[in-house]
């Protein structure tokens, strides 16, 4: 163990420093040109094959030590998030309303530290591929990675995507099998009645009161309609509609998001939020279209992947086992339906407190990037054991 710190302590400084010149030059989902250009830059200067454009802005690196056949993939994600940051540091965003608010600037650091370091220690035998994913945020860069050849081109026997965790203290690692993030769909109903004047409600459908119904009732949709032994979250997070105190508007738009584990609980609340819009129209009189986008199914980690992530963690870091999965979704889902692996959190919240991530205040905790390292070289030592 002091063996492997010591042999990584002259990486930690300047990756530092190159995650927080990413962190003041945030791209969006499939805009991370500059941020994809320096990993390029980094990766050829160890000498690794490196593949660009993969899914449009991916990036990935291999690097082959002795004769075996087998691979591993690891994987960070590049994108920042639409928002304004609001940290005061010296490293800020300097792309206004861009923000790495969720630590991929974190991420992208660490598997390069791994790479640097697998590179002139190789003591493994078979393939790593170093895979830089773009547009995590929302927009699907592993599903358009997988779609562009990824593991046809770059074949592994697992993939693992490391993902930092403030909920957890630094120098913790967690995962477990199965389920660990949800299934994210997102709901948009518009309710449509033809607007009248507020002094005459009789003369239209009132689109305001049928959408009020709608919202209530969906709110009871998990409690009276999914069984009480699943878990599912329905959440209505946006009312759109009116333009003045004396108009009844002609068009509501209520639109909120579904989190789930299972696909047949899925199914089951699909169609009971389509049912339940149906009969509110029908009673209200008004008119209801319903479009409903499954965007990221559930993180599903095989069993003994999980396994062999939790003994890599034990050999650098604090590793439990996690007793729930979170709500919160990500797209490293795609990467698992297409091959066995599994999502890991890296604990990384201080003594004195950490905020969310997502929130304007966050950032990446920088103590943690030497854990991170080390986590990824354990996970290709162990898998790619000599």
């Amino acid at each position: 163990m002091s063996k492997k710190i010591a042999e990584i302590d002259d990486l930690v400084a300047p990756l530092v420093s190159f995650r927080r010149d990413i962190h003041a030059n945030p791209e969006l989902a499939y805009e991370e040109y500059r941020t994809a250009n320096k990993i390029e830059e980094a990766l050829r200067q160890l000498g690794l094959e490196v593949h660009t454009g993969i899914g449009a802005t991916g990036v990935v690196a291999s690097l082959k030590v002795g004769n075996s056949d087998r691979a591993i993939g690891l994987r960070a994600d590049m994108d920042a998030l639409p928002i304004h940051e609001e940290t005061g540091l010296p490293y800020a965003s300097r792309n206004p309303g861009i923000f790495h608010g969720c630590g991929h600037d974190g991420h992208v650091a660490m598997l390069l530290g791994a790479a640097q370091q697998l590179a002139r220690s190789r003591r493994f035998d078979g393939t790593v591929h170093f895979i830089f994913q773009p547009a995590e945020e929302g927009h699907g860069g592993a599903r358009a990675m997988v779609e562009d050849g990824l593991f046809d081109r770059f074949p592994c026997d697992r993939v693992f995507g490391l993902h930092n965790w403030p909920d957890l203290p630094a120098g913790t690692v967690s995962t477990r099998p199965g389920p660990i993030m949800a299934a994210a769909d997102k709901f948009d109903i518009l309710v449509e009645g033809r607007g009248a004047h507020a002094a005459m409600p009789h003369q239209t459908p009132d689109a305001i009161l049928a959408a009020s119904d709608l919202v209530t009732q969906l709110n009871a949709l998990v409690s009276r309609r999914i069984p009480p032994m699943s878990t599912a979250v329905l959440s209505v997070t946006q009312i759109a509609g009116g333009s003045s105190h004396n108009v009844l508007p002609a068009a509501v738009r209520v639109v909120g998001t579904v989190r789930t584990f299972d696909s047949a609980v899925q199914d089951r609340i699909e169609e009971a939020l389509r049912q339940v819009a149906e009969g509110v129209a029908l009673a209200s009189g008004t008119r209801m279209t319903v479009t409903y986008n499954r965007y990221y199914p559930a993180t599903i980690n095989n069993a003994a992947a999980a396994d062999e992530a939790l003994a890599a963690a034990a050999i650098v870091a604090h590793a439990e086992l996690a007793p729930d999965p979170a709500f919160t979704s990500e797209d490293f889902a795609f990467m698992l339906q297409a091959c066995e692996g599994a999502y890991i959190w890296l604990g990384q919240g201080r003594s004195d407190g950490e905020v969310p991530l997502h929130h304007p205040h966050y950032d990446f905790n920088d103590d943690v990037l030497a854990t991170g390292i080390r986590l990824h070289v354990a996970l290709v030592e162990r898998h790619l054991t000599i």
